[in-house]
């Protein structure tokens, strides 16, 4: 059991959200195991050939995965849970729009056209202005 393995919960929820099996021979592996040996991976950013030898191979974990995001499967389960958390919090289940805006000096350079150049007066340094097109 790793941190980011899914307790009993979390799968209950989850489980029904998976692809069923087609009627072939019996899995080796279960959906559960498959998960987390993903959820592993993104939770700690290593390589799939070094995932632990008590998960799934890595090639069977990784195969699922390539299948799941490229039929939008994870990206469905993301969004379900998502408007479960919200609706639970009393919020309308749709995304909220969010914008978020950086500012960041850039220093100045000899090709920058004067029109662009401006004073970052919270860094007290000159730079380019960002252009936005919002």
């Amino acid at each position: 059991m790793y941190l980011s393995s899914l307790t009993d919960e979390e799968w209950l929820i989850i489980e029904p959200l998976l692809p069923k099996k087609k009627l072939t021979r019996p899995p080796t592996w279960s959906k559960r195991q498959i998960l987390d040996g993903i959820f592993y991976q993104l939770k700690n950013g290593c390589n799939w050939v070094d995932l632990p030898k008590d998960l799934p191979p890595y090639s069977t974990v990784f195969w699922h995965y390539k299948q799941w995001r490229s039929d939008g499967l994870i990206e469905d389960i993301m969004e379900i849970l998502h408007h479960r958390v919200r609706e639970k919090q009393g919020r309308k289940p749709l995304w909220t729009t969010l914008i978020m805006i950086d500012s960041q000096a850039v220093k100045n350079t000899c090709n920058a056209s004067i029109e662009t150049k401006g004073f970052c007066f919270y860094k007290s340094t000159n730079g380019i202005e960002p252009i936005w097109d919002l």
